[in-house]
């Protein structure tokens, strides 16, 4: 595999982001994705929630906290050069893999028909060692998971979609989990790192400081490079499907 193109694709590939909350596409993938858009991929996000219960001082009100967040992750996308954001409206913090949550997001795949679907992994639930993982990431992981096999390519999972709805199965390629306990690619993204780090700049409610920030992030280059001359990566299960 060329370390410089891990991928390995030769053709403009779709790809749909499927996580739970504005912020969550930024923070897990967001240097990945900036490279992906670079190199003349489409990417289109999908979120569970719209983040109503992540707020902060100057933002207490569920109502405001959603539409301010919605905001936000449409002028982070914009950073990066993401084309559609589609918001599916569960509430924060209460997502569940149920039956109707991956109905839901079958829907969302046939609609969008993505060769990639990038989510998180729904087993990781110590983050970074010594944190507790969002249950919504856990839902949203295994939502998703559970919808891309078997359901999304199958007609016989939702046959109302297709009567109903005329959205024909759809099997993707690919399903890269981001966040994985078990990651098998490696991204380097150090030439996406700023521009991942300005997309972040425009989740102003959630960042605090944007100085105190910045250098949080800066701090999580590999251990192999030194802040004169720092590299970025980003881990991923990926999965080949196709």
């Amino acid at each position: 595999m060329d370390p410089l193109q891990p991928e390995g694709w030769e053709q403009t590939k779709n790809i749909l982001v499927m996580l739970a909350h504005p912020d969550d596409p930024e923070f897990f993938c967001g240097g990945t994705l900036a490279r992906w858009i670079e190199n003349g991929h489409h990417v289109t996000y999908c979120l569970f929630t719209r983040g109503d219960k992540g707020g902060n001082e100057d933002l207490m009100d569920p109502v405001s906290i959603s539409n301010h967040r919605v905001v936000e992750q449409r002028s982070a996308a914009d950073v990066l050069g993401v084309g559609e954001v589609h918001f599916l409206n569960y509430p924060d913090g209460y997502l569940e893999s149920t039956l109707d949550a991956r109905k839901t997001a079958v829907r969302e795949i046939r609609s969008v028909k993505p060769d990639i679907v990038v989510t998180c992994d729904p087993g990781n639930i110590f983050f970074r060692g010594n944190r507790l993982n969002h249950p919504d990431h856990l839902a949203a992981g295994r939502i998703v998971l559970e919808a891309i096999y078997p359901a999304a390519g199958n007609p016989l999972y939702f046959p109302e979609l297709i009567s109903g709805e005329g959205l024909q199965p759809h099997s993707i390629a690919e399903a890269w989990v981001s966040l994985p306990n078990e990651p098998n690619t490696v991204i380097d993204v150090t030439p996406q790192w700023e521009k991942k780090i300005l997309a972040l700049h425009e989740h102003k409610s959630q960042i605090g400081a944007p100085d105190e920030f910045d250098a949080r992030m800066r701090e999580r280059r590999t251990e192999d490079s030194t802040p004169e001359h720092p590299r970025y990566e980003e881990k991923f299960r990926r999965i080949l499907l196709g």
